[in-house]
């Protein structure tokens, strides 16, 4: 399902989530422009590679695809190339790799989730607060997929695990919501209201289960798995300890539109039912 918008106004303009895609927008646009084959200077870089974080002084043999000029005309090769060990401390790319992208489909992808449900969360956490639970969630599912990963060469990117705990966060702060999604049936697209939770959740699942098979197959399909079930659970566990702590915003109460009164928008501590 791709989730088109939701049913919760913001109460306040969500810069910090505006400034955070705009950010990653800035960063795939030098990763595009980078003169190593596009993004692998930047990628090698900044993106976490797991052993490199193990063993910060070792050199990682990688393998490189390249196409070479042959009598018989031009044959793709692999050869093998050493990168050297960084010269800053590789922790710090727990969180450089959450603003890195592999493609147009994957950046697309990621900001419009983060589009969707990081403003009602930027609206429950505050500006600074929000800035601060984002990149805290971008770090918890870096260490997720650091501790259970299948490839410890390979480069991780993406901001997904970062989003998936901003949809972890909306799965607690707004349990009544519900999203306007387009659904594949067989050969059919629709377009549904779906409750968000139950969005979520599934969404959630489809992760977890495709981590556990990852575990025990030596093909992970190139996705971070872990680090979506790990920034998703962060983002709900952050939530649930802050609202019990009494430490965010009042939410936003949609009530229920009726024959005798226009929908009405007021604040409050606890919601109560929502549109939809």
């Amino acid at each position: 399902m791709l989730p088109l918008r939701d049913n919760i106004p913001p109460r306040t303009f969500p810069v910090v989530n505006y400034l955070i895609i705009a950010v990653c927008g800035l960063v795939f646009l030098a990763q595009l422009a980078d003169s190593h084959d596009g993004q692998d200077e930047i990628v090698e870089t900044f993106g976490m590679i797991p052993v490199r974080v193990y063993h910060p002084d070792a050199t990682i043999p990688v393998e490189e695809a390249v196409l070479v000029r042959t009598q018989d005309g031009i044959e793709k090769r692999t050869i093998e190339r050493e990168l050297p060990p960084l010269k800053f401390s590789p922790w710090i790319t727990l969180l450089t790799c959450t603003f890195l992208h592999g493609g147009w489909m994957h950046f697309l992808g990621n900001m419009w989730f983060l589009h969707i449900f990081g403003d009602n969360v930027e609206d429950r956490f505050g500006h600074f607060g929000y800035v601060l639970f984002y990149l805290g969630c971008g770090i918890a599912a870096s260490a997720a997929h650091l501790v259970l990963n299948a490839s410890p060469t390979v480069p991780t990117i993406g901001a997904s695990g970062a989003i998936a705990g901003v949809m972890g966060a909306y799965l607690y702060l707004y349990p009544r919501a519900h999203v306007e999604a387009l659904v594949p049936i067989v050969f059919f697209i629709q377009i549904m209201v779906v409750p968000a939770p139950l969005f979520l959740i599934i969404w959630f699942a489809m992760q977890f289960f495709q981590g556990t098979f990852s575990i025990t197959s030596s093909e992970s399909g190139g996705v971070a798995w872990w680090a979506h079930v790990g920034g998703f659970a962060a983002g709900f566990i952050i939530a649930w300890l802050l609202d019990r702590g009494h430490r965010l915003s009042p939410p936003v109460e949609v009530l229920r539109p009726n024959t005798q009164r226009p929908t009405v928008y007021r604040y409050g501590r606890s919601p109560t039912i929502y549109d939809g």
